[in-house]
């Protein structure tokens, strides 16, 4: 019995691609969306350095400067989502104790949200202002 090399049938469904070298493009390539960079991002935290905490959770908050940390959102419409951290534009400095009770603390859901949004709205004029003028040092 004679071998030969390969060869298709004639009624095989996949002849029209044997003979094309590459598959015609019919819309361009679409650029995947720009992740930032660590320098981009470390802005923000550089921003909440030396601040104080913005959480003021009633009953637990320390007032404490020195334990003043950047507490990510844990919300997923500003990117958290399971083994990911939201954002660090969406950061706020808080204490210790505060970031304690927003990440594992036993309060209502809501309830973090809120005592998180309410502190985003006081940190964001100053992280503005203080932002700016990080921009013009440099």
């Amino acid at each position: 019995m004679k071998r030969t090399g390969f060869k298709r049938k004639p009624d095989c469904p996949f002849n029209s691609l044997s003979s094309r070298t590459g598959i015609a493009r019919t819309a361009p390539m679409k650029r995947r969306a720009r992740k930032p960079t660590v320098a981009e991002g470390s802005r923000y935290l550089e921003a909440c350095r030396g601040e104080r905490c913005y959480l003021r959770v009633p009953g637990v908050c320390l007032h404490s400067a020195e334990s003043v940390v950047p507490c990510h959102s844990n919300q997923s419409r500003h990117g958290k989502g399971m083994g990911i951290k939201a954002s660090h534009e969406f950061t706020v400095p808080g204490c210790s104790a505060c970031h304690a009770w927003i990440d594992q603390g036993s309060g209502e859901r809501q309830a973090k949200f809120d005592v998180w949004e309410a502190g985003f709205a006081r940190w964001l004029p100053v992280r503005a202002e203080k932002m700016g003028a990080l921009e013009s040092a440099r």
